[in-house]
């Protein structure tokens, strides 16, 4: 198979031609020329597209798949599909299936079922058994069999030794623990941020506080402990400024925001419509404004979809009784791209997410292997329910304005393009 890219503008800092507009032919998954202009061949296919601009491979650090056990929700074939065409080359798939992905034969089914996709699957599996919090996983077993990190998801480790010991076990094999920022006792039965606007609709609060809580008993145990620490989906002000701090101190600490905290708030609550019922939950003008900032900085490492299909038998409820969670591989991208630059944020989706999951650098680069996002980052549309290619529907951005449309990708020898 033979591809060639017509008129790319290509954004790789790591490439020679960064910001450059080119040609690239690729053959058999590897590129093999990077010119002004190629000629055409009759074999070639064809890549053409309006204001196309090319980067590194997106990867997503935080997905679900329902498979196993919650196959209603997505399956690992239609997510990978779904990933594909919203521009991801990579995704890594959080361990909350049932059964949960606690043990070397769970994480070897999740890398089967995901063999032979243009998206390359990884999985994330769980720091402790069943996730219940109270043992911890074998999680030198899980890496040695393709486990790239370990974190319960969406549930904190109570046990302030549990994930002392989680770390510095570790760090014997250079593994990635992830520590999901809540502090439960503070947070109890909330549902949403607590401030102004759950005071006014009534409904019960999850204080800045729980999250910052948690944030800083984990750094403490880190400072401590040594090794490296990565705490997934931050959303408030104070969160950025414990992680920042830490980072000057020299912690190796990492962290993500999701991108429906990055660009929503809790204004979107008086309508009562649960695809905005997230974990942790939509906050203020200002933490959105504190996440953005972090993202410029550098402070913040990654920008995640936190995608988390749920069906409608859990989601189409009132808002205090349906799950948490929103899809958003279909709208991270354009979502970003319409508050953000895309200078300030494309690392955050391209190589510096790879590096902190240990995981192979790209380029855009002869001789390379071609792991590529084809993308237009200048055109607007509004997000509607048609544009959700997901099984599951629960999207926080339907009728959300955006900016930048997804082509596909080429990855894996395989080039996917929407319709």
């Amino acid at each position: 198979m033979i591809t060639l890219i017509k008129s790319a503008t290509i954004i790789d800092s790591s490439s020679l031609y960064h910001q450059q507009k080119k040609d690239i032919l690729i053959q058999e998954g590897i590129i093999k020329q990077i010119e002004d202009t190629i000629p055409s061949k009759k074999e070639y296919t064809i890549v053409t597209k309006e204001n196309l601009h090319v980067s590194c491979g997106w990867f997503d650090t935080s997905v679900s798949f329902g498979e196993p056990g919650y196959e209603e929700r997505e399956t690992i074939k239609n997510g990978l599909q779904v990933a594909a065409k919203s521009g991801f080359t990579a995704v890594a798939v959080n361990a909350n299936s049932n059964p949960v992905i606690d043990n070397k034969a769970a994480v070897e089914f999740l890398i089967h079922k995901g063999n032979g996709f243009a998206t390359k699957l990884y999985p994330i599996a769980a720091l402790t058994a069943q996730s219940k919090g109270t043992e911890m996983a074998e999680l030198y077993d899980m890496q040695q069999s393709g486990a790239i990190a370990f974190g319960d998801y969406k549930k904190p480790i109570d046990n302030d030794n549990l994930m002392k010991v989680a770390i510095l076990y570790a760090q014997n094999f250079d593994g990635l623990v992830l520590s999901f920022p809540k502090n439960k006792s503070i947070a109890s039965e909330g549902i949403a941020h607590e401030g102004i606007n759950s005071t006014k609709l009534g409904l019960k609060g999850i204080p800045a506080l729980a999250e910052e809580l948690q944030i800083a008993r984990d750094l403490f145990l880190l400072e401590y402990t040594g090794g490296k620490l990565h705490i997934p989906t931050i959303s408030t002000v104070k969160s950025v400024d414990l992680i920042k701090e830490a980072k000057k101190k020299g912690l190796q600490v990492t962290c993500s925001v999701a991108v429906h905290n990055l660009t929503l708030t809790d204004i979107e609550l008086h309508e009562f419509d649960s695809n905005y019922k997230t974990n942790p939950p939509l906050r203020t003008n200002a933490d959105c404004k504190a996440l953005q900032k972090g993202v410029k900085s550098g402070v913040i490492d990654i920008i995640t979809s936190d995608h988390n299909p749920i069906d409608i038998e859990h989601k189409k409820l009132e808002f205090s009784e349906a799950k948490d969670g929103t899809i958003g591989l279909e709208s991270l991208f354009s979502a970003v791209n319409s508050v953000l630059d895309l200078k300030d944020f494309i690392e955050q989706i391209t190589s510096k997410p790879r590096h902190i999951f240990g995981l192979a650098s790209t380029s855009i680069s002869e001789g390379r292997t071609a792991d590529i996002s084809l993308f237009n980052p200048e055109e607007k549309y509004t997000f509607i329910k048609k544009d959700i290619l997901s099984t599951s529907k629960n999207s926080a951005f339907i009728n959300k304005k955006m900016n930048g449309k997804v082509y596909g990708i080429y990855a894996n020898n395989q080039l996917i393009l929407n319709s």
